[in-house]
């Protein structure tokens, strides 16, 4: 069970080339072409998949540029004016989205990763140290923290089929609420 996108693409990338080509009957063309497909598209995908974020921040600071920039129609038609008015309060609402995922993804995991570090230092120096009452609260909240951690990765793992009571996992939307 993997969680993270990159390594999931990296292990079916490998399962191609070392299990699957290789069972491919040799004078089947056409399965072994898209056998090649599948794995050039997975390549891609590893190399896209770090910057879609990106794009997309990108591409609605474009559109909201657009919009701003259409902001100075000026029409008598009734239904011009209505869709132009439509196009700024969507504008707005686009421009505020745009403000709140002004972080980038590669930040969002390097804290985790950060923070994650942290953490272990504390529970070495707690687990290393003399204060028993300290190490009994961070072993608590570390505790907690794995338990909800380890229900979010089995819920976004669900579709795997890992599961052995699928109903008993929450749905991650939920979770993430």
């Amino acid at each position: 069970m993997q969680l993270r996108t990159e390594i999931q693409i990296a292990t079916m990338i490998k399962a191609m080339k070392d299990v699957v080509i290789p069972a491919v009957d040799g004078k089947n063309d056409l399965a072994l072409q898209q056998a090649q497909l599948v794995i050039g598209l997975l390549n891609l995908m590893a190399q896209q998949l770090p910057m879609q974020f990106r794009f997309d921040r990108d591409e609605l600071q474009r559109l909201v540029a657009c919009a701003q920039g259409l902001s100075a129609v000026q029409t008598n038609d009734a239904a011009i004016a209505v869709a132009a008015q439509q196009l700024a309060a969507r504008r707005s609402a686009a421009t505020a989205v745009l403000e709140r995922c002004a972080t980038d993804p590669a930040e969002l995991t390097a804290a985790i990763r950060d923070l994650r570090e942290a953490t272990g230092a504390l529970m070495s120096a707690a687990a290393g140290g003399q204060d028993t009452a300290t190490l009994r609260t961070v072993e608590n909240a570390v505790l907690a923290l794995s338990k909800e951690q380890l229900l979010r990765d089995r819920s976004l793992m669900l579709p795997q089929g890992w599961e052995p009571n699928p109903a008993a996992v929450p749905a991650i939307d939920a979770l993430l609420q």
